[in-house]
């Protein structure tokens, strides 16, 4: 990489990219509406693209992470809803300050009870807590596990040492090894797919308190007292924008997926964006599966109409 060699292997064998999708519970209804679409015009939408999961978590899930939750959405419905598009549903279960008196959770136990029954496609969560990951080993065992991007794992051994842990089936790098290209490149065919690259990230990529950023979304899941995170990136007072994460130098963009990643035997992207708009997932579904010119087709089927007013 950034050769567009085939992985070794891979000849005559049709490489697919699978999309990790936000907002399993916090846009249950744009989903209601997209993945119909999805399966009834598959003309509309990229061949070489599917949908590997879509993750999320309830509002006040004490086991949450990565972001303060505030998906609204009834977890019977949202397990329902991935159930009848055979699409994995992965509870993002990322808090990394969990303690054991925290373990007992009822809430979130009643939720891995529930997705653990999965019907034809296993579901999964997405974890940072060793300590929980044996929890829901031991009393879940239907569950699959994604290491979490909340771990900050942005030194290449340390990353490399996560994929080769057997208890985990897919490890998502911090933004900042995906162009680790060199490296990435050297691991073998099974180590890359288990690779899961976060695409578009708006974080500042010279960060250097994204840890502390994720520590106290937990504390707060936990429901501790504490201030707001103050971020110091340069540009935090304009918030997420789509048009900046492509400027940042971990983006991933379909032009790379299809002639960097895939030819080198990676699969697996996620899309962040739990906390944003459904406004900007739908851009997000748009840029990422929709063919340019069936974009505004799906727009009118999700939500454009003659009668809408903007101001």
């Amino acid at each position: 990489m950034p050769e567009t060699a085939a992985n070794p292997g891979s000849e005559g064998k049709e490489m697919k990219a699978y999309y990790h999708l936000p907002g399993l519970f916090e846009f249950c209804e744009l989903y209601r509406v997209f993945l119909p679409l999805f399966r009834r015009h598959r003309e509309y939408f990229y061949d070489w693209c599917e949908i590997g999961s879509i993750y999320g978590a309830p509002a006040d899930c004490l086991w949450g992470g990565g972001r303060v939750g505030f998906g609204e959405a009834r977890p019977e419905d949202a397990a329902e809803l991935t159930r009848e598009y055979a699409i994995s549903a992965r509870l993002t279960f990322s808090n990394s300050l969990l303690r054991e008196e925290h373990l007992a959770d009822k809430k979130c136990n009643t939720l891995c009870a529930l997705f653990e029954k999965s019907g034809a496609v296993q579901n999964g969560v997405i974890i940072c807590s060793d300590l929980l990951l044996d929890h829901i080993r031991k009393n879940y065992p239907g569950l699959y596990f994604v290491s979490s991007t909340t771990k900050v794992l942005t030194e290449f051994s340390k990353f490399e040492r996560e994929i080769n842990r057997r208890e985990f089936r897919f490890a998502v790098p911090d933004f900042r090894l995906n162009k680790a290209y060199d490296k990435l490149n050297a691991l073998d065919a099974e180590q890359k797919q288990k690779v899961e690259f976060l695409c578009n990230e708006c974080c500042w990529y010279g960060c250097p308190d994204r840890k502390a950023c994720y520590e106290n979304v937990s504390r707060k899941n936990l429901g501790e007292d504490c201030p707001d995170h103050l971020c110091v990136s340069p540009e935090a007072g304009r918030g997420y924008r789509f048009s900046d994460a492509m400027k940042n130098p971990g983006f991933i963009g379909i032009e790379d997926i299809q002639k960097i990643y895939m030819p080198n035997g990676f699969s697996h992207f996620k899309i962040e964006g739990r906390s944003l708009g459904s406004a900007v997932i739908l851009e997000f579904l748009l840029y990422y599966m929709t063919k340019p010119e069936y974009q505004l087709i799906v727009r009118e089927e999700i939500y454009l109409d003659s009668a809408l007013d903007l101001f």
